[in-house]
């Protein structure tokens, strides 16, 4: 009995192969093609925060206000992408799609795991920001700025490219972990009825047994997003709803 219920909280992870990609792109695709609507608007959410940021950082005396504009990402980013999960999930069961339905799965997520999900994401996203404040004080704390978006000289000194190249490799590390545990946790929450560390121990085991395919994945994601945020983040209105659908599909394929 007790070896029945671990292997329903441990789901089993599969092999996957560069077919598994094309095939998780391909319906990402589709999917937005079927009901761009819920994509365009899922996205604007980043999009308009991208803009508030850009807004807040270019704007003088308004950096404060980047803080609050970037921990609404980790926050709600979990629920808006359990819509784009929905939304796959009805078109791959033949379901109907209406607003009211797919909003009203969001909104009972609150009784779930996404919550713990989303909390869990907000202390990482805090503990890193904290991280990043101390590399930042260790390397540069007694260099002679006035405002750090505009000195970039003090980066190309000794002490500043040390702190850039030991900085990125920190905040590689903590972008490769965070993506392990939650490649595919967040459509499993919506899929099964799992708890979220579970979910994230489920994550981490995929991508340990298929670290090249799973890592080429998130480089291919990290590329994609970059070139989309370029045009003035209008390139997330359509590259975030087709990873987010495709993300859905990838988990179907990866997860028993």
């Amino acid at each position: 009995m007790n070896e029945t219920a671990a292997a329903q909280r441990a789901p089993e992870t599969l092999q996957l192969d560069m077919s598994d990609l094309r095939y998780a792109l391909s319906h990402g695709w589709a999917d937005f093609r079927r009901a761009p609507i819920y994509g365009l608007l899922f996205a604007s959410f980043y999009v308009i925060g991208g803009w508030l940021i850009v807004w807040a950082v270019s704007t003088e005396g308004q950096i404060w206000w980047t803080l609050p504009a970037a921990a609404g990402f980790p926050i709600l980013g979990p629920f808006i992408a359990c819509g784009l999960y929905e939304v796959s999930r009805r078109l791959e069961l033949g379901l109907p799609l209406s607003m009211g339905e797919v909003f009203g799965v969001i909104f009972r997520q609150k009784d779930r795991q996404i919550p713990s999900m989303a909390a869990m994401t907000v202390v990482y996203f805090l503990f890193w920001n904290f991280l990043a404040h101390m590399i930042f004080a260790l390397f540069l704390g007694n260099a002679v700025m006035t405002n750090v978006s505009t000195t970039f000289e003090v980066f190309l000194t000794p002490a500043g490219l040390s702190f850039l190249a030991f900085g990125t490799a920190v905040g590689a590390v903590f972008a490769a972990l965070f993506y392990a545990l939650t490649v595919v946790s967040l459509p499993m929450l919506l899929d099964r009825e799992v708890d979220y560390v579970t979910a994230m121990l489920t994550s981490f085991a995929l991508v340990r047994e298929n670290p090249a395919i799973m890592l080429g994945w998130g480089a291919l994601i990290a590329v994609c997003l970059f070139l989309a945020m370029l045009p003035g983040f209008l390139g997330l209105f359509v590259v975030l709803p087709v990873f987010g659908h495709a993300s859905w599909h990838l988990y179907r394929r990866a997860i028993e």
